[in-house]
């Protein structure tokens, strides 16, 4: 059932065809950084060389006039809970078909992606696959010393074994499916690293969005540490990152949020989404493979999925950032609905930063999507 959201003060009420109910989702959000809330310039990071590679340079995304305009009730009720909403979160809509509309809140930003990123690694491979210079079946080896960080459920085989091989196909489902740092990792080394994805973003114009230098750098580097392979193995990781001196660490973050080495904009995200999802990026066959695979990714079923309504078919790519309580960082969510009439749209969600809890993010993304579902058609 489609439902509309209207906020009072900080509660939100809930409308549907099936009576009034209200929602108080909204009334813990006590620690909104009010700053945050207005647009505002985005700061040069506090210090040279705090991260081990030099970010990317990311053209502007040209100006497309849109068709027609969003429907006016969405952007309002947008704009009512983006501005309650504690931190700084960025949104993007756009209607792909029957009208092009797009719309958001700090749309044309950069935002880190965290593990959205795995989106970008995932075409390189499949473009590689089209133009005949990676095979699908193709093997790739992995061993101890090609082990990320953080979520990598693949790891247990490689240290169970010493060495594995696996097929690209395996580790493309791994990495999108189950968002495998190591898997995903493993792709980014046989596509020919972090650059060979940035060439693709340029070749295929897709604007303002960077790709890092990947997992175990980036990570390393947003915790105030420097790399070490003995960091994959345990909670070895989180033992080195607990040892940082806070402040450290604060500051190592505080550089990377505001100025994200993996940063992308909502907008570019949705034109990238809408132009894959109209066999702009791939040939028709690696087109289907890839949807076909987002379509089952098992991570965030509560964010913005949870707000797509039944009948429609929803395909997304999650991604999460480290915690420096009492902040959260990388919190996103973006994705293509497909309406029951076929009528696409792109979406995304992505928290740069916020105080909110997590049911209080889930709860905003499925704001967006379902408010998406409740204004088709109009």
């Amino acid at each position: 059932m489609a439902h509309i959201l209207k906020v009072r003060g900080n509660r939100i009420q809930s409308f549907g065809r099936k009576g009034m109910a209200s929602l108080a989702i909204l009334s813990l959000l006590s620690a909104c950084v009010a700053a945050e809330r207005a647009p505002s310039r985005t700061p040069a990071p506090a210090a040279k060389n705090a991260l081990p590679s030099q970010k990317p340079t990311t053209p502007a995304l040209p100006v497309r006039p849109s068709v027609v305009r969003a429907p006016v009730g969405l952007e309002n009720l947008l704009d009512d809970q983006w501005r309650a909403f504690p931190g700084r979160t960025g949104v993007a809509i756009m209607r792909i078909d029957g009208g092009e509309w797009i719309t958001g809140k700090r749309a044309d930003e950069l935002f880190p992606q965290q593990s959205v990123s795995k989106t970008w690694v995932a075409l390189t491979i499949l473009d590689l696959v089209d133009q005949g210079k990676i095979r699908l079946d193709q093997k790739i080896r992995i061993t101890r010393d090609d082990l990320a960080v953080f979520h990598q459920p693949i790891r247990d085989r490689v240290i169970a074994n010493g060495e594995i091989d696996v097929t690209v196909l395996s580790l493309l489902e791994q990495a999108i499916i189950g968002s495998d740092n190591t898997a995903n990792d493993s792709l980014l080394r046989t596509a020919g690293g972090p650059q060979a994805v940035q060439n693709f973003l340029l070749r295929k114009k897709l604007g303002a969005i960077r790709f890092g230098p990947g997992e175990r750098a980036m990570q390393s580097a947003i915790a105030g540490l420097e790399w070490r392979q003995e960091y994959a193995i345990g909670q070895r990781f989180y033992a080195a990152r607990a040892e940082v001196p806070l402040a450290t660490r604060k500051a190592a973050l505080d550089r990377y949020l505001a100025d994200p080495i993996d940063g992308a904009s909502p907008e570019a995200i949705v034109r990238a989404l809408a132009k894959l999802a109209k066999g702009e990026l791939l040939s028709p066959a690696s087109t289907r493979l890839i949807l076909g695979i987002m379509s089952r990714t098992s991570s965030g079923p509560n964010r913005l999925k949870a707000g797509v309504p039944a009948g429609w078919q929803f395909v997304h790519k999650t991604g999460t950032g480290q915690i420096l309580p009492p902040v959260a960082t990388g919190y996103n969510d973006i994705g293509l609905m497909t309406a029951p009439d076929g009528t696409r749209y792109a979406v995304a969600v992505m928290m740069g930063s916020t105080t909110a809890s997590i049911p209080q993010r889930m709860a905003f993304m499925q704001f967006v999507s379902r408010t998406v579902a409740t204004y088709h058609g109009q």
